[in-house]
């Protein structure tokens, strides 16, 4: 199975990469200056129109910077390994090779969306001077040795978990064993069995990751939580989603309840409900999207009209996650209807009981009905319906109307961080139970693992997951360093959905006709996989706000 062709030293293939990526961002920087003259008014402002009518090329932009970044951090995690060896010298190459590739041939947007640098308005001479590049070619042309050497390598890493160092400390090592013992051991035999009976994740599974303080991640220890950051939160949610993304979602919704209160929450609030959202004593749910709305948040219409003392709350929602055994919802509605978009939205902390599968919702003033879904089932989906249920006012968010949209955004960094994290769980898993199955299946006498074409698609999975991982970890330190990082949280988001449902999508082909039955658990990923894409901001408007960014 090894390629002929030798792989150089890690300090020499370093410093090649150094070299390509110069090239690289040389690139991007030509592309951003003719999408600054494409996509600018005359008042210096993006064009909206403009980049309306020419979506693919804007767009292209955000992919564009996102294969610039994630090749620095690939970068930067071989450089800063504790004992890199052959296998993360050769995801380096690979990546590095592959990647490179793409972005001189096309980068792949969507299954049916190829941009390639004319697309983007980039000069012929600068493509050239791209392809050209002494570094870039000699990268190139590794690719695919190195995608041997790997596939040689992990032959054997299935069961041991050995696909390359993923860069983290001794105390973030720690959190990552003793979370993917507990998916491995309370999570990962029962999934596919919940996933079939479109079962909810029992609540004893719930019990035990408040025990080990799932729910207060990073939630101040002041306030009854652990307080260990963002990159915590990614190592915990990527091992929980490895084992089933139902169970890594979990704190999905106590990660955004707690962030809202902690930025925009009173102290008194702070009090009240921080504590039982760490411990788990509450189950909190986002109540955002409406009918005919989603994504666009600026034309909800739930209304909270103010009387008395309280709020009463008319309208609908939907896809909402977790709803039924919820105990508090953060909800957005509209407290002055003749404040146009975002600005007449307010946010509530609004109290409910915990329904059950025979009653789910058995507030006055609150309907519910499931919505069935493909996949990411553990929690269920529903549709909501409010007439005039009662919220006291001492729950609105803050104390002030008006805030709601402002506060919901200072949730977006950490929402995406966290679904990039999920979507390598998810990722992960699909590598390693297509390479179980790959080494398992015997056709024409041996091992379907060693035909190239098996064998190449998982080494691929492989370096692609590392590389997701490594942008994602970099968003976390730099939000735990404090630093604005919704374009690295986008731009890590948008890439490990992608790698998420590539890898799902190649496993199952490796399974081949067993992968379309209901009873192999990649069936179960693959529609787990394709979720991804979609919910924390769909992959066009992740990359439209990615592409605005660059061009503030």
């Amino acid at each position: 199975m090894s390629h002929p062709t030798s792989l150089p030293e890690l300090p020499v293939l370093l410093k090649r990469c150094e070299g390509a990526l110069a090239a690289a961002d040389e690139l991007f920087a030509h592309a951003k200056e003719r999408a600054n003259a494409r996509f600018r008014g005359a008042d210096g402002r993006i064009d909206a129109a403009a980049a309306e009518r020419d979506q693919f090329a804007f767009h292209g932009l955000a992919w564009l910077a996102t294969y610039c970044e994630a090749l620095r951090q690939l970068r930067h995690w071989a450089g800063e390994c504790a004992a890199p060896g052959e296998l993360e010298t050769a995801i380096l190459a690979c990546g590095y090779g592959e990647y490179l590739a793409q972005i001189s041939g096309g980068i792949a947007m969507s299954q049916v969306e190829i941009v390639r640098p004319g697309d983007l308005g980039i000069a012929e001479e600068a493509q050239t001077a791209f392809r050209e590049n002494a570094d870039v070619r000699a990268l190139a042309s590794l690719a695919a040795p190195a995608r041997a050497r790997i596939a040689d390598l992990i032959a054997d890493s299935a069961d041991t978990g050995a696909f390359g160092d993923p860069g983290l400390d001794e105390t973030m090592s720690m959190v990552r064993d003793q979370f993917r013992r507990f998916a491995e051991e309370r999570v990962a035999p029962h999934a596919h069995e919940w996933h079939l009976r479109d079962e909810l994740i029992p609540m004893d599974i719930i019990e035990e990751m408040a025990e080990l303080g799932v729910f207060g991640l990073t939630i101040p220890e002041e306030y009854g939580g652990l307080e260990m950051g963002k990159m915590a939160m990614c190592v915990v949610s990527e091992e929980l989603s490895r084992g089933y993304i139902g169970v890594g979602s979990l704190g999905t919704r106590s990660e955004i309840a707690a962030e809202l209160i902690l930025g925009g929450g009173t102290e008194e609030q702070k009090r009240q409900w921080l504590p039982k959202i760490a411990s788990g004593e509450i189950l909190p749910t986002a109540v955002f999207t409406e009918p005919n709305t989603g994504s666009d948040l600026a034309s909800l219409r739930t209304r909270a009209v103010r009387d008395g003392d309280a709020y009463r709350i008319t309208g609908n929602k939907t896809w909402i996650t977790h709803a039924a055994r919820a105990d508090v919802m953060t909800l957005l509605a509209r407290t002055d209807p003749d404040e146009p978009g975002y600005r007449g939205l307010s946010m509530f902390l609004a109290e409910k009981p915990r329904g059950s599968e025979e009653t789910p919702f058995p507030a006055p003033g609150m309907s519910g009905s499931e919505i069935e879904v493909l996949g990411y089932r553990g929690m269920k989906e529903y549709e909501l319906a409010f007439d005039n249920f009662t919220v006291p006012a001492a729950n609105l968010l803050g104390g002030r109307e008006g805030n709601g949209f402002k506060q919901l955004m200072t949730t977006f960094e950490s929402a995406r961080i966290q679904t990039a994290a999920r979507a390598l769980g998810v990722a992960q898993s699909a590598l390693e139970i297509g390479l179980r199955y790959a080494r398992e299946r015997i056709q024409f006498a041996k091992p379907i693992y060693a035909f190239p074409r098996v064998s190449g698609k998982i080494a691929w999975m492989a370096v692609e997951t590392m590389i997701a991982r490594q942008l994602t970890y970099f968003s976390a330190r730099e939000k735990d360093c404090g630093r604005r990082c919704d374009l690295e949280a986008g731009m890590a988001k948008l890439l490990a959905a992608r790698v998420a449902w590539s890898n799902a999508d190649n496993a199952l082909q490796i399974h081949g006709g067993n992968g379309f039955a209901l009873e192999y658990p990649i069936s179960r990923i693959l529609c787990d996989a394709r979720i991804l894409n979609i919910f924390e901001g769909a992959g066009e408007i992740q990359a439209q706000v990615i592409a605005r960014r660059l061009l503030d």
